[in-house]
This record gives structure tokens, C-alpha cells and sequence, in this order.
């Protein structure tokens, strides 16, 4: 595990969309495409406003890209504007050249929903598994949508929202926790371990508890987000406020500027 405290949360977003497009541009001189892990919230914004912009100025093309979304609302409309398809597409897919067809999610509005799990599965497992998954995390220490007690070994499943992640996601919702859908489709822990690279971006000190936990605290379904520690290669991009609690937050610093410049993340 890599824990990189940034100065900014422009630099968070700089460091994310580094990885991508270094892996990107690297596939694309092999004539090969990339699989991307995209996730919804307010953590990832700040990297898809930078993939943007990168499409735009530099010419950064992810036409050859296939991405899968970690989660899903259960019973939203099709045309909500909070559906995380639609979160997806207004925030990256409109502002590159990443082919509609080609982003997938759980199917929130099937009638038969742990088949719709299973087909998100296969379909993971025949584009050959993502490359990279972009994470963040919740207050609670959720990743994804696995709430505390989650099973650490977990596939793609339906799960329920508890009354905190309800509050927390209000604020897309016009300030109303009720408006939150109570279920939805997520990726499962151990789905979430078989992506090659991890990134998970936090942001402010109300994250600070979980990001302690994450980083320094035990391995434990109280929170889900330490799994992660098992990973060979996650990278975790905090700002100061999210990094507060951290016992080693110096280490970290240290061995980050340390760190030899061809090495990337």
C-alpha cells in the first residue's frame, strides 16, 4: 500500500489521472485496450474533470477503453439524473471520446437482480478483469456500497443502505435522506480485490476515521475499507484534512518524497 498526502486536491486528481493515462497510453502503443473501474460520488469528480481536460488540450483518447461502474442504484428511472449511469455519462463519457457501449453497471432496473449480479460478473471476467478501479470511501469505512459487516470475500450482490450512507449521499438528492434509494447493486469486496490497481481518493476530515482505519487499523467487516490492505497494489491519495489521524502521516510524507522519479504509482 502506497499512502500519498497531497497539498491539494487538484494534485489528487493530477496523481489519479497520471495512472490512467500512463496506463492508457501505454496499452495503446501495444494496440491493446484498457479496462477501467469508475466510481461515483464526490471523490473521483476532480480526476474525470482532469481526464476532461486532458482529452481536450493533450489529446488523450479513451476510445479504446471499456470501463465498469461499481455500483447502481436499485429502482431509480432511466432518465434520473442521480442514476450513476447517468452520473457516468454526464461527468466522463459526454466529455471524451469513451464509447457509450462500452461503460457498463449493475442493472438496477431488472426484474431479476442476482442475475443481473451474475451477468455484471461475467462480464467483468470476459473483458479480462479491470486494470484500474477508482475508489473512494465513506464515513463508515464502506467501499463501494458494502456497508459494515460486509462479507470481505463478497461478488456483486444487492445490499441495503443503512440510515448514515442514506444521510451522506442526501446532499445529491436535495437534501433528503428519504430520497435516497434504500437499495442497490454494488460490487462485491472480493470482486473489488481482482482489479490490478486500486486508487482510492479521500477528501476532508470527516473521512479521517475511516481513512485511519483503512490505512493503519485492523483488518475487519466493522470496516469494509481495510480489506484493501491485502491488495499488492493500492494507492491511497489523501488531502491533509482526510489524512489527519494518521499515526505515520510523516512516514508517509517522508517516503513519498523519497520516492525515485521513474517509479510511478
Amino acid at each position: 500500500m502506497e499512502v500519498v498526502i497531497c497539498d491539494s486536491r487538484a494534485t489528487q486528481a493530477r496523481l489519479a489521472a497520471d495512472a490512467v493515462e500512463r496506463l492508457v497510453r501505454g496499452r495503446a502503443a501495444q494496440d491493446r485496450g484498457v479496462v477501467l473501474g469508475l466510481a461515483t460520488g464526490s471523490s473521483p469528480l476532480a480526476v474525470y474533470d482532469e481526464l476532461a481536460r486532458r482529452h481536450g488540450e493533450e489529446g488523450l483518447s479513451l476510445s479504446h477503453a471499456r470501463a465498469f461502474l461499481l455500483d447502481e442504484y436499485v429502482g431509480l428511472p432511466a432518465d434520473h439524473p442521480e442514476r450513476y449511469r447517468a452520473v457516468i455519462d454526464r461527468e466522463l463519457v459526454r466529455r471524451t471520446d469513451l464509447d457509450p457501449a462500452a461503460v457498463h453497471g449493475p442493472d438496477g432496473a431488472a426484474e431479476d437482480l442476482p442475475a443481473a449480479c451474475a451477468r455484471f460478473e461475467a462480464a467483468i471476467t470476459t473483458a479480462g478483469g479491470v486494470d484500474l478501479q477508482l475508489l473512494g470511501v465513506g464515513t463508515d469505512g464502506h467501499v463501494a456500497f458494502n456497508e459494515p459487516g460486509s462479507s470481505l470475500g463478497s461478488r456483486t450482490r444487492l445490499k441495503t443502505l443503512t440510515a448514515q450512507t442514506r444521510q451522506d449521499n442526501a446532499r445529491f438528492f436535495g437534501g433528503r435522506p428519504d430520497a435516497v434509494p434504500q437499495h442497490v447493486l454494488t460490487q462485491g469486496l472480493g470482486t473489488i480485490l481482482e482489479a490490478r490497481h486500486l486508487v482510492l481518493l479521500a477528501q476532508g476530515a470527516a473521512k479521517g476515521e475511516a481513512v485511519r482505519q483503512l490505512v493503519e487499523g485492523a483488518v475487519s467487516a466493522r470496516w469494509p475499507a481495510t480489506v484493501l490492505q491485502h491488495h499488492p497494489h493500492l494507492t491511497v491519495l489523501l488531502d491533509a484534512d482526510a489524512a489527519g489521524r494518521l499515526e505515520l502521516a510523516d512516514h508517509y510524507r517522508e517516503a513519498w518524497a523519497a520516492k525515485p522519479a521513474w517509479q510511478a504509482l
